[in-house]
């Protein structure tokens, strides 16, 4: 028979995983095993991917669909849910079901975003329990980013990317554009050229302007598409790499600016308009539904 817990109206819903900026990347150090010391700032996009969640019998985890090319196992969203299973104990199956919008190799953290929403989500349905550190540990075991998905607000981050502080950033309009190749970020962060020693900053350095990105140059070497599409949006505004690409931005004061620029964009370049937020469309959804304790 197939469990169905008391909060059925959550099942039947659409969980929404955002798209992330990073808003500043410094590269300040490496580890012996080899991981990058960063600096970052995390915001969200109000565009997302969207997961429904669907009860399955025999505690199994599948996708409704798989992504070409990826084995379900593979996928992160069933890693993820696999590893609460692994965590708790909890004997519950589910069908995810994931409407994908953002794309695929673009800096955005779409993967790291599912993954996150699983493990959010799937905490509240299978009335897990566990606590928001405890899940951000478990999103760091599937990736770097997944924590900040989990955490849910725009966030000062170090360490590889776990050591994550709130801040409170302008939330503009953006335009992202997504140019016609995939990022290797393995091969962009073993590159003999990348900057590895950049001096620490604050946050008040960051707020007073410092915003660089230590992969811009070896990721516009490697990829000249990405180094023609950050010439084409500074045209309109100051365009940045997000982590290490493929997708660049910039960020605009008003609704109307930023749709200037898509408008002009949008015939030659794969371009997206939306706005910045600092509180998670995820987190929201939790707070209006009322499913945080």
């Amino acid at each position: 028979m197939t469990l169905m817990p008391n909060n059925q109206a959550a099942w039947v819903q659409k969980w929404p995983a955002p798209a992330k900026l990073n808003l500043m990347l410094r590269i300040v150090g490496q580890r012996p095993d080899g991981y990058h010391l960063l600096q970052t700032v995390f915001q969200f996009v109000d565009w997302c991917d969207w997961l429904t969640f669907h009860p399955a019998e025999g505690g199994c985890v599948s996708l409704l669909k798989t992504l070409p090319g990826v084995a379900e196992s593979d996928d992160l969203t069933v890693r993820a849910a696999n590893l609460l299973k692994a965590e708790t104990g909890c004997g519950q199956g589910v069908c995810i079901e994931v409407e994908k919008n953002l794309p695929m190799g673009g800096g955005l953290g779409g993967g790291s975003s599912d993954a996150a929403t699983v493990l959010v989500v799937l905490n509240k349905l299978w009335d897990l329990n566990l606590s928001l550190e405890k899940l951000m540990q478990l999103g760091l075991s599937l990736g770097a980013d997944v924590p900040v998905f989990i955490y849910g607000h725009s966030a000062w981050a170090e360490g590889v990317g776990e050591k994550i502080q709130k801040i409170i950033v302008p939330e503009q309009w953006v335009v992202i554009i997504k140019p016609d190749c995939h990022v290797n970020t393995k091969e962009i962060f073993l590159a003999k050229e990348l900057t590895r020693n950049s001096k620490s900053i604050t946050m008040t350095d960051f707020i007073a302007g410092h915003h660089n990105n230590d992969c811009v140059d070896v990721v516009c070497q490697y990829y000249p598409s990405v180094k023609h599409a950050l010439v084409a949006l500074s045209g309109f505004s100051d365009a940045r790499l997000t982590g290490t690409g493929a997708c660049v931005f910039a960020q605009f004061d008003s609704k109307v600016n930023a749709l200037r620029a898509y408008d002009s964009l949008k015939s030659k370049w794969q371009a997206y308009v939306s706005n910045c937020v600092n509180e998670s469309p995820l987190l929201s959804k939790l707070k209006v539904g009322g499913y945080l304790s």
